[in-house]
């Protein structure tokens, strides 16, 4: 069962501010806390993420660039937006 988009966007948002700017993560960090069958939870992720990202809250890197996760291919990495860390 896929969590809803609330609980994917509360467990980016968590995972996010106990990193900080100064670490960045793996989406499938999030899927696998939430579930032992990640893989689905994906997609789902990454659409909320770039939701997160449209919203001024998170960034979305790949080889040390900002990327759309959506349209990216292959692995990214999350982290909070520098102004977002409380």
């Amino acid at each position: 069962m896929i969590p809803l988009e609330d609980e994917l966007r509360a467990a980016l948002l968590d995972l996010a501010h106990q990193r900080g700017t100064a670490k960045s993560f793996c989406p499938s960090e999030v899927a696998r806390a939430l579930t032992t069958e990640w893989r689905p939870l994906m997609a789902p992720i990454r659409r909320v993420a770039s939701d997160l990202i449209r919203e001024g809250q998170l960034i979305a890197t790949q080889k040390g660039r900002p990327v759309d996760p959506e349209q990216a291919k292959g692995p990214i990495r999350l982290a909070l937006r520098p102004s977002h860390c409380s």
